[in-house]
């Protein structure tokens, strides 16, 4: 039994078809990324899978509970939790409160306080600013807010959608090195990504989406030797 199984999942926005009969899985301690071109169905299924889009047909089970027709608060007390693409912190709240959010899920103030200073241990940069208003943060320490208002609701799968949008390469470099310390402490994540290198970097399995269908599944080693693969999202000839 897969810790995250989705299978012949349709989605729709409207009258338009965006994920078509996919079917992934991902096993406890991985990480799996998704990587495809724009319009590929990859936040998608990210968004299907967290419960902010209920597809017409197929079944998404973790660990072998039904939860395709779970609201998505429902999904996050499960301990499914998505960091959105576009961060999509609340900019007029401090940091501190940003992270508060992240932990309305959580009954036990003792593990609320345990998962705080995790974070602003793995993001010292958060403890800088806690006061500060969040909608006044660089990129780069949005992106980091965002992460850890996720983390502060105990995932035990993690959603993680394009966190290196917009980033300088060197705050890019940072992310990824933030994953594979989430990845090492136990935490299971699914990795949407357009910087196809590095998520194959991080990643042990992965898929290539194109207009919502699978177009491939193979090793992170594998799809990093694939020379379509290499042409089509790596930028090489």
């Amino acid at each position: 039994m897969a810790f995250l199984e989705a299978k012949n999942v349709h989605t729709y926005y409207g009258h338009i078809h965006a994920l078509k009969d996919l079917s992934l899985t991902v096993e406890k301690g991985e990480v799996v990324t998704l990587i495809g071109a724009n319009g590929a169905g990859k936040s998608t299924t990210l968004n299907t899978m967290s419960g902010l889009l209920k597809p017409r047909q197929g079944s998404i089970q973790f660990e072998g509970e039904e939860i395709t027709r779970y609201r998505p608060h429902q999904i996050v007390m499960k301990g499914v939790v998505q960091v959105p693409e576009g961060r999509r912190i609340f900019g007029r709240l401090t940091v501190t409160e940003n992270l508060e959010m992240g932990a309305y899920s959580i009954r036990d103030p003792q593990l609320i306080k345990s998962n705080l200073k995790r974070v602003l241990t793995l993001f010292p940069r958060l403890e800088e600013r806690r006061k500060q208003v969040a909608g006044t943060l660089s990129g780069g320490e949005q992106q980091m807010l965002a992460t850890g208002r996720a983390l502060m609701a105990s995932p035990r799968l993690l959603l993680l959608d394009e966190p290196s949008m917009g980033l300088a390469p060197v705050l890019v470099d940072s992310i990824f090195d933030t994953i594979k310390q989430l990845h090492t402490a136990g935490t299971t994540i699914l990795l949407v990504e357009q910087n196809a290198r590095m998520a194959l970097q991080v990643a042990s399995r992965g898929y290539v989406l194109q207009t919502g269908v699978v177009l491939l599944s193979d090793t992170a080693e594998s799809l990093r030797q694939n020379e379509m693969v290499r042409k089509a999202y790596m930028g090489e000839t």
